[in-house]
């Protein structure tokens, strides 16, 4: 494994490190709708996603969900190793949306390496600052844009994930992800149905009218 193509401060690092680092590397699998990470309850590691991809969402004490971003082969978990930095108050379940293969880089280690390496330390603070980038864009999304067009960006988004227009998504699922009760999204749905740009079937929602979702989400 050539762990300089995952790690940019990988080739920084003295020889001692990087074989510390390799010898500490753990593989770990996860099947598709497998909790990886549970927020304070966790201190799994830093994650590097091998292939497959990964949900983290925020969970409210009401037990309502909202995606804050996705995470895909050759991508970074940093969050599951947020009990070695103090400072972030910010907890997250992470699941495996797919089928996922992980190396993972013990909480010990990862926080040994902050302390010693400059080139560590800062590409931990890159990454925390992207990821806030990305969850505070998600907020001005909830904030200030409306359902429909939030709806109509998501099922785009999902059909160019999974490369087709049919998409084997139920309306609770599609809930957890934006945030809402399952009931909102069902009446949107059925209004996106009856305006041709969608066709609902039990379990499954197939993209018919791509324009005119993408005229919508503008």
């Amino acid at each position: 494994m050539d762990l300089a193509e995952y790690l940019p401060f990988f080739p920084k690092l003295p020889p001692r490190q990087q074989q510390l680092l390799l010898d500490s590397l753990e593989p770990m699998e996860a099947k598709a709708g497998t909790v990886v990470h549970n927020g304070h309850l966790d201190c799994l590691g830093l994650l590097i996603i091998q292939s497959g991809q990964l949900r983290v969402y925020a969970l409210s004490s009401e037990g309502r969900e909202v995606t804050l971003y996705r995470l895909f082969d050759r991508d970074i978990c940093l969050f599951s190793a947020s009990c070695v930095m103090p400072d972030i108050q910010f907890e997250v379940v992470v699941e495996a949306e797919k089928d996922t293969k992980l190396w993972v880089i013990p909480s010990c280690l990862f926080k040994e390496l902050m302390e010693e390496s400059a080139a560590v330390a800062n590409y931990a603070n890159q990454l925390i600052s992207s990821r806030f980038s990305e969850v505070m864009w998600l907020m001005e999304q909830i904030m200030w844009k409306s359902f429909d067009k939030r709806l109509a960006g998501f099922l785009l988004e999902e059909c160019a994930l999974e490369g087709s227009e049919s998409l084997k998504l139920t309306h609770e699922r599609i809930a957890s992800h934006l945030g809402t009760a399952r009931e909102v999204v069902t009446r949107m749905l059925r209004y996106f149905q009856s305006e041709g740009m969608v066709r609902l079937s039990r379990g499954e929602i197939t993209i018919t009218d791509e324009k005119g979702l993408r005229k919508l989400a503008e």
